[in-house]
């Protein structure tokens, strides 16, 4: 079957073209696409998480961009008294898990004739998008907060994008982009669906590490929730290729300065909204609210969030391990800390370090106080 888009809101179907990005409804796009996976679909052609490319909708070889990204360590670490395996994707090429949705997500531009794109991010996708662009030789447009930290954006300008920096938050930063959207490739990791096909992978190669042994329960931050929704795509297409035997639980952690998502879940009153040191998960607007919380809800799961002091506390303690992970990343190990607590000892438990420390060192001071 061709890979078509399908609108998320009125279910109509939309050939796949570099210039649409939302449904004529204004909807969300996803993807109507299923891989045909037998037992021997991993490649011994590619490295990293291209190993896995019968389950990416792209076409041939020609047009990957690629960094040899993926297939990070998932190492077990004792956090309180409990062996979790966490996937250090803090590892990747530009330090952080983004890579995993850059990399098919400009491939699929490259292969439909991209010349220049634009994205908006807190720091992390647009450090991903910038870099890949910079391989594929597409001229680069990325808009951020102007209060995203400096490593972030020094590192955006030295992959050669233009750098935009809007005053305001991560969604007047959204906002923004939506003009440039309308001349330019939309690479947004949020309404781009390809990315998430990218984040998929997390999904795949835990499943390959564990000898295809779902894990009962998943950890993961959500912000706009790339990940999140991607390890979904990823664990379900296992699941209905009959290669795993169970859907594990997904928990969110939200930093409860910004909970727009576990207010829903939790059938709270809108909450305002404060500055994190969490920046990577600070969406006070999250464009797909409803598919976050129908993954949360299909797999039985829950969401968790975590005050700026059990943000701290947490990012101290993972950094004296020996792991120099990033604010938003210690808000997920925060999170995991609190989940540990209510589920039994033999649970098999797999989070992420989702960022590199060095990515936000000015903002982490903290650390050696």
């Amino acid at each position: 079957m061709e890979t078509k888009y399908i609108c998320s809101e009125c279910s109509k179907t939309h050939n796949i073209s570099a210039s649409l990005w939302r449904c004529d409804c204004g909807g969300l796009l996803d993807l109507l696409f299923e891989p045909k996976l037998t037992k021997n679909f991993i490649s011994d052609k590619h490295q990293g998480l291209w190993r896995y490319k019968a389950a990416f909708p792209l076409e041939g070889d020609n047009n990957i961009i690629s960094f040899d990204e993926g297939f990070t360590p998932l190492s077990e670490i004792i956090i309180d008294d409990r062996k979790i395996l966490i996937k250090q994707d803090h590892l990747f090429p530009t330090a952080s898990y983004k890579d995993r949705g850059a990399s098919i997500l400009i491939s699929k531009a490259k292969e439909l004739g991209v010349k220049e794109a634009v994205e908006d991010s807190s720091g992390n996708a647009g450090c991903s998008i910038a870099a890949y662009c910079a391989k594929a030789d597409i001229k680069c447009n990325i808009l951020v907060p102007s209060s995203t930290s400096k490593s972030k954006l020094f590192q955006i300008e030295a992959y050669g994008a233009k750098l935009d920096l809007v005053p305001g938050s991560r969604d007047d930063t959204a906002e923004a982009a939506y003009k440039h959207a309308e001349v330019k490739f939309y690479a947004s990791h949020v309404w781009n669906p390809f990315f998430f096909h990218g984040t998929k992978t997390f999904a795949y190669e835990v499943a390959e590490q564990l000898d295809f042994k779902t894990p009962d329960s998943i950890v993961l931050p959500m912000g706009n929730g790339t990940i999140f929704i991607g390890a979904y795509i990823g664990f379900s297409e296992l699941l209905n290729a009959g290669l795993i035997s169970k859907m594990p639980r997904f928990i969110a952690v939200q930093s409860a300065n910004c909970a727009p998502v576990y207010s829903k879940f939790k059938s709270l009153l809108p909450v305002s909204i404060k500055e994190t040191l969490a920046e990577g998960i600070a969406i006070g607007k999250p464009a797909r609210i409803k598919q976050l919380l129908k993954i949360v809800e299909d797999t039985h799961g829950d969401i968790i969030t975590v005050s700026e002091g059990e943000l701290i506390d947490s990012h101290k303690l993972i950094n004296k391990m020996g792991y120099f992970i990033e604010p938003t990343s210690a808000a997920v190990t925060a999170g995991l800390r609190k989940f540990i607590k209510s589920v039994p000892s033999k649970e098999i438990i797999v989070s992420t370090f989702t960022g590199h420390g060095l990515k936000a060192a000015g903002k982490a001071t903290y650390l050696t106080e």
